[in-house]
């Protein structure tokens, strides 16, 4: 097992990305692209060697506005009512704006293309890459993602948990880890299936307080994916090797979220995952996950 990991930024004009990569230059390269607010931590390390181990170069990145990449808080933070009522409003950038973000670490890295995965948001701006730069995707891979912030969107009360959760100010990093535990345990995948690894997470939600701390950087994010166009008429246009994957109990983006992915993009591939929640995904379900992922590349 490879465990020696690159550190990298790319520039996209006045935004710069954090990356870090794991393997060798011999690999088939993949880039994973994760959701709001989340940082690239949040792609498992193991879960990245496990790929390099399957023939991949690996590359984990931090969107704008999370991580070590640029927050951009000279644009303010957009107010929740304008989230919901008029998000092209509230929206500071477009996913446009993040598709070129990763498409500049493509560049940063040499890489005239590569497969693209992404999770939930990351899901959304791979889409958006694939549509807008479909030259620079050998693949493309959308897990627990929509292609619209309004199909398949949370129902009210699971959003209320969520907002109930995260209206309570984090000050340190150890709050941070219980407050990752505590969000997904609402939205994760439900412990009578698999059991969460609580350590991890604890670890993973100190670590990124640690990095970046900005709730108003996520607000940005979310006015981004809210405010993006249907991407289904653009993604019949697509083709290109895809595959969809999404868990049967997503409380948070639901399942209608993958099957219109899958409808839209011909000869999509659509994986469901019995039993799993949004994100975190358990060990038990990364063979199904690589597997398929390793099938798409091919």
């Amino acid at each position: 097992m490879i465990h020696e990991v690159t550190r990298g930024q790319a520039r996209n004009g006045e935004v710069s990305l954090a990356y870090e990569m794991f393997g060798p230059s011999t690999g088939e390269p993949l880039l994973l692209i994760m959701g709001v607010g989340a940082q690239m931590l949040l792609w498992h390390e193991d879960f990245c060697l496990e790929l390099v181990r399957r023939g991949f170069q690996v590359v984990r990145m931090d969107n704008r506005d999370a991580g070590l990449s640029t927050h951009l808080t000279h644009l303010g933070e957009p107010r929740l009512s304008d989230l919901i009522m008029r998000p092209k409003a509230a929206a500071r950038y477009s996913l446009g704006d993040m598709a070129a973000d990763a498409i500049a670490v493509l560049d940063d890295l040499g890489w005239p293309s590569a497969n693209v995965v992404g999770g939930s948001l990351g899901g959304m701006i791979a889409q958006t890459m694939a549509i807008e730069h479909p030259r620079r995707l050998r693949s493309l891979t959308s897990i627990m993602s929509s292609p619209s912030a309004r199909i398949g969107r949370a129902t009210i009360r699971t959003s209320m948990k969520v907002a109930a959760l995260l209206k309570h100010p984090v000050n340190t990093a150890e709050e941070a880890g219980q407050q990752l535990i505590d969000t997904y345990r609402i939205i994760g995948t439900p412990a009578d299936t698999y059991p969460l690894d609580d350590k991890w997470l604890e670890e993973i939600g100190a670590l990124s307080f640690q990095r970046a701390h900005d709730p108003a950087g996520k607000l940005r994010q979310q006015a981004a994916m809210l405010a993006a166009p249907d991407r289904r008429k653009a993604l019949a246009a697509l083709r290109l090797p895809t595959l969809v994957m999404h868990g049967t109990a997503d409380p948070m983006i639901r399942p209608a979220g993958a099957r219109a992915t899958a409808e839209a993009v011909p000869g999509a591939k659509l994986v469901m995952m019995p039993g799993v929640g949004h994100g975190a995904f358990p060990r038990e379900v990364w063979p199904i996950m690589i597997d398929n992922i390793c099938a798409i590349a091919e």
